[in-house]
């Protein structure tokens, strides 16, 4: 391992010009002139009924709802893919996953992550003169070069996957599935251990694990703490900034702490979904003290909700996807119903963005990456193309236009990953295959190939209830439209320049701050505070 270390240490030096595995990051005093700050925040397994502004039902979100009554709210905004690496991996590219080569998750022990040769969105924006930050999870490969800090990324603090994918001494509810072992614990590894002895949760701050296991009851209060840090310092440097926020909420396991100090609600998903909020609200407060009329925020999520956590997981509204619940199975995570891939969105802007608008256009988590580069006045990465779109015209034109078309990948419930048989063309939406993943009631729907396709009206049947009678004038009509598009993108694929994620696994990548000690398990470590650094903001 000392020669990973060595080239970390080298590839920090020729990157930042200082040592940020020993202190956070180097800045220069560099002017921001007219250029807009950027606050990307991503929710995990967020439903689009979790959002209050969405769903009537939901009342657990004051923040958010602010902040949509603030500013732009999208109700037919989609996550590029519906399961985490695949989605977070076109936020930060702009392109689907047959391009970006990042199909399915990455584990643990993982080699590979977001292939070497895709250009992010930290990098583009790094290159134009701004500061970044990522804040959260990361999910994109955490051994050697795929570090958030080799990915264009200043600063980064936060988990390197799902925090289910690692044992902690404070799990919350669902997951891990046994609590950890207490310190000194040698218990063998067998199917009837008493605790659980695999590699815990670690925290990173850049390339320095600072605390293992994570302790998830404090995780939120720590990720609002170094966000509004990092806004404040940035700020003051003279740089415009990105921030791009990967929250741990609404993912398993769920916090403990809120049910014990929140009398309202002893329902833990409710209670996170207090946390998640208050978090938000703490980011946007500080935005607004420090940088309100040049910052852009931009709300989001990853995926739908995972429907086979049962009360621990999201609403979908009023996108139940009917037509497969009743083949059995979850139309949600992992699937390409719309319960799956709709998810919660909002932009806020003051003075850019109109208030209390709520949007129809059709829009995607690939459009972050173009209208955040357009705005930034840089230009997209040469030699590839690109699925999402600037969404200018409609964040501030009053245009209600955003794609025509979206191609909705295979995330694990059914066919190939990564490969497009689920396509949405405006109002219509025609299946190749259907498949649920795992429901709450344990049962999982089959896989179903469709030729010709399932054709679902959205805009008479937004359940996916009643597929249009193959037979009717109006499935001829749409059948040959939605044939052309999905073969003129997969040409388009075949023509680009694609990469191939690296999926191999190896357990002497897994992190570990001190592997003599069962779990990995460490000390926390004293971290850094913005406002005491010497080295941070120069």
């Amino acid at each position: 391992m000392g020669w990973l270390f060595l080239k970390v240490l080298l590839a920090g030096v020729s990157f930042l010009g200082c040592l940020y595995p020993l202190v956070d990051f180097c800045f220069s005093g560099e002017t921001r002139g007219q250029k807009p700050n950027f606050v990307i925040i991503l929710a995990d397994d967020m439903g689009w009924g979790d959002l209050g502004a969405n769903w009537a039902e939901t009342k657990d979100t004051v923040n958010l709802d602010k902040m949509a009554a603030e500013g732009m709210r999208f109700v037919d905004f989609h996550a590029a893919a519906s399961t985490c690496s695949p989605s977070r991996a076109s936020l930060l590219t702009g392109r689907l996953g047959l391009r970006h080569g990042v199909t399915h998750n990455f584990a643990v022990t993982s080699v590979g992550g977001l292939p070497l040769n895709e250009t992010t969105l930290a990098e583009v924006l790094k290159q134009a003169g701004y500061v970044t930050a990522m804040i959260g999870k990361w999910h994109l490969g955490h051994h050697g070069s795929y570090h958030p800090n080799f990915r264009g990324f200043d600063y980064y603090f936060g988990i390197p996957y799902s925090h289910d994918m690692g044992c902690t001494d404070t799990p919350g509810y669902n997951l891990p599935p046994c609590p950890a072992c207490p310190p000194g614990d040698r218990s063998s590894r067998n199917l009837e251990r008493a605790c659980y002895t695999d590699v815990a949760l670690p925290l990173y701050e850049n390339l320095n694990i600072v605390e293992q296991p994570v302790n998830l009851s404090g995780l939120a209060r720590k990720y609002a703490e170094k966000a509004t840090q990092f806004i404040q310092h940035a700020s003051a440097s003279g740089r415009p900034f990105l921030l791009y926020v990967g929250l741990a909420h609404m993912h398993v396991p769920l916090s403990r702490t809120q049910l014990s100090v929140d009398p309202r609600s002893q329902r833990p998903y409710g209670a996170g979904l207090r946390e998640m909020d208050s978090l938000v609200g703490q980011i946007k407060d500080k935005v607004d003290r420090i940088a309100k009329e040049n910052t852009f925020l931009w709300f989001t999520g990853d995926n739908g909700p995972w429907a086979q956590k049962c009360e621990l997981a999201g609403s979908v509204g009023p996108f139940t996807g009917s037509w497969q619940s009743h083949q059995g199975g979850s139309p949600a995570k992992q699937t390409t119903w719309e319960g799956g891939h709709r998810v919660p969105a909002l932009a806020y802007w003051p003075g850019r963005i109109p208030v209390n608008v709520t949007s129809t256009a059709l829009l995607s988590v690939l459009d972050i990456f173009p209208t955040v580069v357009a705005l930034a006045g840089a230009s997209l990465p040469q030699g590839r193309h690109f699925d999402g779109l600037d969404a200018s015209e409609v964040l501030f034109g009053g245009s209600q236009t955003g794609h025509r078309v979206l191609f909705h990948p295979n995330s694990g419930a059914a066919g190939e990953y990564g490969e497009l048989q689920t396509v949405r063309l405006e109002h219509y939406k025609a299946f190749y295959i259907t498949g649920g993943a795992k429901a709450c009631d344990g049962s999982t729907g089959p896989e179903q190939h469709h030729e010709p396709p399932l054709i679902f009206n959205l805009e008479n049947d937004i359940a996916e209830g009643v597929p249009l009678e193959r037979g009717s004038a109006e499935y001829q009509r749409v059948l040959p439209k939605v044939r052309e598009v999905l073969a003129d993108v997969l040409q388009d694929i075949a023509d680009d320049n694609i990469s191939r994620a690296d999926y191999t696994q190896d357990p002497s990548v897994i992190p570990c701050c001190n592997p003599y000690q069962v779990a990995c398990r460490c000390h926390a470590t004293e971290q850094t505070d913005f406002s005491t650094s010497r080295n941070i903001w120069k």
